[in-house]
């Protein structure tokens, strides 16, 4: 189906052979530079090529098919990026899993994508995933690696490790590797690269919504074409260097690192993960001209003490995910003490960053601002009452058209239905206004999702965690201000008359079980909530009466 603001005239690129264009325009220019406990290792993008070729070969000789799902659960690291463009080349659809999962997230991760592969890795750090996997899928003696049978997981057909150890029942990545180097020709992988369908679903990105379960957002090879938007209006060319240390499972660094350097040339200085003391170093030794982040990391980075004695100069600009009144003053100290930075709205839904502010915009403008629409990107405003467009500068729900649209909610018809109407309009749920500029303004969020540090939170999902233990009754979890990651959430709950808890430790088993950032940092135990004449619990309320109760500002 041709989503709207698509273009005939367009080309239409597969992510996988953006890979192949980028090893012929800029073969021996530097693509990556991977740095991980002071290692660093560096490719040219017919050395990152190379890679993602005999990826996509061992893929190949692993099983996967064409349209297959494959779910990667990895920290950031270059096969990330190698198992990335495979996927594309292949035609298979990609699943990044978010690495702060844990095995209730994991679980319905997998069994909603109908995910057929599973790749990760068995320890990262104190966290060891293959534990995790073995709880799941059971612990592999007597398993067939390459036709696994799980009942909880009737898709489900191979699990592939990362490691230099062998585990019973999975296939293991670098035997993987030469398997498909002997089986599997230059010609056969071209034959499944030709096949590739640009309208064909790359990606599958689980994000929170309403529901209390995650959605699954389908994304087509158009990211392409976004994507190389972004780095015309950044101005983004292969002289270029970004800095990256967000997590590559989160579209924005998977479209603004991973993408933007095959797009533009451009290299790829990869972070195993956010340090401010780590990039610091890496901005003096490797002079990246770009960076991106939430305000977070932007007040990380400033506030720490190596900060002042570090050369900065190299970093020109990038995107600062501001807008909300809570980030406007890191957003106008980063601009005197980092870049020229500039401030993006957008969803996972959208492709992400759909509305990106202009260089030569005012700091007045990239600060309380979130900037303009891409080009083939359109906005509305209208009154969530009466669906009536709202005036120039009037708030309202935000709408939202493009080609860069989802292809919908994966499994599930009934949420894609309300969310796009029959116009093509994905209704955002956010409060914004357009100024009679065309700049956008972005207000808040109508829905109850949370924004920790940058990862959303869905209340209904931990609401619901909190209404299975005994006591509780009721539950009601709000966004309470943090001073690191601007939100934290909040829960509220009525016990049983006549029993008492100590708040902490209704949640003090969830560590491990599932992502900490959805773990409640404060737990109010209250008598009653307020309510409307119809019984609905007045959230706004309770947010309030739990930041006076916390002593927050």
């Amino acid at each position: 189906m041709e989503k709207p603001g698509a273009s005939a005239w367009i080309e239409r690129r597969t992510v996988g052979g953006q890979v192949n264009l980028a090893a012929e325009e800029w073969g021996g220019r530097e693509a990556l530079t991977f740095v991980q406990e002071g290692v660093v290792r560096r490719w040219t993008f017919n050395e990152l090529k190379a890679d993602v070729d005999q990826a996509a070969k061992a893929l190949m000789a692993a099983g996967v098919r064409p349209g297959e799902t494959v779910a990667l659960w990895l920290n950031n690291q270059p096969e990330w990026l190698h198992i990335l463009f495979a996927v594309a080349k292949i035609g298979a659809t990609l699943v990044p899993v978010n690495t702060r999962f844990r095995t209730s997230d994991l679980e319905y991760v997998l069994r909603h994508s109908d995910a057929t592969t599973l790749i990760t890795a068995d320890v990262s750090g104190p966290v060891r995933y293959i534990d995790m996997v073995w709880e799941l899928v059971g612990d592999g003696k007597g398993a067939d690696a390459r036709a696994l049978s799980v009942e909880t997981y009737p898709a489900l057909r191979r699990v592939i490790v990362l490691s230099e150890e062998s585990y019973a029942g999975t296939l293991g990545w670098s035997s993987l590797l030469a398997e498909g180097e002997k089986k599997v020709s230059d010609v056969e992988l071209g034959g499944r690269e030709s096949g590739v369908d640009p309208e064909g679903t790359l990606f599958l990105l689980y994000t929170s919504g309403t529901t209390g379960f995650p959605k699954g957002v389908m994304h087509n090879h158009d990211i392409v074409r976004l994507v190389g938007d972004h780095a015309n209006r950044l101005a983004v060319r292969p002289s270029d260097s970004i800095l990256m240390y967000l997590p590559l499972f989160h579209s924005f660094a998977l479209h603004e690192g991973a993408m933007m350097s095959v797009v533009s040339g451009a290299r790829q200085v990869l972070m195993a993960q956010f340090d401010a003391e780590e990039a610091l170093r890496l901005i003096e030794q490797e002079r990246p001209t770009l960076m991106h982040g939430f305000d977070t990391h932007f007040r990380d980075i400033m506030d720490h003490p190596d900060c002042e004695s570090t050369d900065r100069s190299s970093v020109r600009t990038g995107m600062l995910a501001a807008g909300l009144a809570s980030s406007e003053a890191i957003a106008r100290r980063a601009q005197r003490e980092l870049g020229g930075f500039v401030s993006v709205w957008g969803m996972t839904e959208m492709g992400a960053s759909v509305s990106l502010g202009m260089q030569l915009d005012s700091e007045d403008d990239r600060c309380p601002a979130s900037g303009s629409p891409m080009p083939g990107m359109e906005f509305r405003v209208i009154d969530p009452e009466t669906g009536t467009d709202q005036t120039a500068g009037t708030a309202g729900e935000l709408l939202f058209r493009g080609y860069s649209i989802m292809q919908g909610y994966y499994k599930m018809p009934e949420q894609t239905a309300a969310a796009m109407d029959a116009d093509g309009w994905f209704h955002s749920g956010d409060m914004a206004s357009i100024q009679a500029d065309g700049t956008l303004r972005f207000l808040g969020r109508y829905k109850d999702m949370l924004k920790v540090g940058g990862e959303n939170v869905d209340p209904a999902e931990v609401e619901a965690r909190l209404l299975q233990h005994p006591l509780v009754q009721q539950a009601a979890v709000v966004g309470v201000p943090d001073g690191r990651l601007s939100e934290v959430a909040c829960a509220c709950v009525v016990v049983a008359e006549g029993e008492s808890v100590v708040g902490e430790k209704l949640v003090a088993d969830w560590r491990g079980e599932i992502a900490s950032f959805k773990i409640p940092r404060h737990v109010l135990v209250m008598e009653e909530f307020p309510t409307t004449s119809t019984g609905k619990v007045q959230k706004f309320k309770l947010r309030e009466w739990a930041v006076e109760e916390l002593g927050l500002d």
